[in-house]
C-alpha cells in the first residue's frame, strides 16, 4: 500500500508539469493505476482558472483558448505529443511501416492536421459550455484517462521498449483497476450532492464518459493490433475532445 500511495506522487510528475515537494515518497512503478484521480486534480485546476476567467469578465472565445493552452502546459503536451504521432503513423498505407513512422521525431502533415483539429474541437467545446464547466472538465479530464488505464489493461503493447512498457507490467489485476474505478464514486457525489442532478442525468453522463473513453482505445488496437505510448496519449486526447462534444449536444 506504501508503494502504491507513493506511486500517486510518482503519477503526478509522469503525466504531468505539476511540482512535488522533495520530502514527499516518489514512486513510478504503479503510476498507471492513478490516471483517472490525475485527470481529476488537472480537471478541478482549469475548472478553477475557468471560474477566474469568467469572473474577470474574459469572452468564451478567449476563455476557452486560455483553459486549453493551459491544458496542453500543464500535460507537457504529452499527449498532444502522441496525437500527432499517431495520425502521421496512421496515414501510412502500409501497416507494417506504421510504427517506423510513429517512432520519428519529426511530425507529418497528418500529424499536424490532427493536432489543429482536436484543438480547434476543444476549444469550441469549452466555448459552448458555459453551465458547469469546471465540473465537465473533471469529468472529460479523469475518463479519459481511464480510458487509458483501460487500453494499457486490455490490449498488448506493440514495442519492446519505451515508456509505456512498464506501465502494464506493473499492474496488479484487478486490484488495481478497482482502485482506479474510484474515481467514479467522487463524480457521482460531486453530481447528486453539488449539482442536485438527477439520477437519470447522472447515468447518461456516466455512459458520455464510460463509452467514448472505452471506444477510442478500441478503435487504436483495431488500426494497429495493440498500443503503444503514442496511441495511450492519443486515447487520451480524443477521448477528452469526443466526451466534451457529447456534452456540448446536453448542456445546450
Amino acid at each position: 500500500m506504501k508503494k502504491l500511495f507513493s506511486s500517486f506522487f510518482g503519477a503526478i510528475l509522469f503525466y504531468t508539469i505539476i511540482p512535488i515537494p522533495s520530502f514527499l515518497p516518489i514512486d513510478f512503478s504503479k503510476v498507471a493505476v492513478w490516471l483517472p484521480w490525475v485527470g481529476c486534480l488537472l480537471g478541478s485546476i482549469l475548472g478553477l482558472i475557468a471560474y477566474v476567467l469568467e469572473m474577470l469578465g474574459f469572452s468564451p472565445l478567449m476563455e476557452g483558448v486560455l483553459i486549453v493552452g493551459l491544458w496542453i502546459y500543464l500535460t507537457g503536451g504529452l499527449h498532444l505529443d502522441g496525437v500527432m504521432d499517431t495520425a502521421d503513423g496512421l496515414a501510412v498505407q502500409n501497416p507494417e511501416k506504421r510504427l517506423t513512422v510513429m517512432s520519428d521525431s519529426n511530425t507529418g502533415a497528418y500529424g499536424v492536421m490532427a493536432g489543429i483539429i482536436l484543438i480547434l474541437l476543444k476549444v469550441a467545446s469549452v466555448m459552448d459550455i458555459r453551465e458547469n464547466l469546471g465540473f465537465y472538465l473533471i469529468l472529460s479530464a479523469s475518463w479519459a484517462r481511464w480510458g487509458q488505464l483501460m487500453s494499457i489493461v486490455l490490449y498488448p503493447y506493440l514495442k519492446l521498449e519505451g515508456k509505456g512498457a512498464f506501465l502494464k507490467k506493473e499492474l496488479n489485476l484487478p486490484f488495481d483497476v478497482i482502485v482506479a474505478s474510484l474515481f467514479i464514486i467522487l463524480l457521482w457525489l460531486i453530481q447528486y450532492f453539488w449539482l442536485k442532478s438527477s439520477i437519470e442525468l447522472m447515468i447518461i453522463e456516466t455512459l458520455s464518459g464510460f463509452i467514448p473513453s472505452l471506444l477510442t482505445g478500441w478503435w487504436f488496437d483495431r488500426q494497429l493490433g495493440g498500443h503503444t505510448g503514442d496511441t495511450y496519449g492519443a486515447t487520451v486526447e480524443w477521448s477528452e475532445v469526443i466526451i466534451l462534444t457529447c456534452l456540448t449536444v446536453m448542456v445546450n
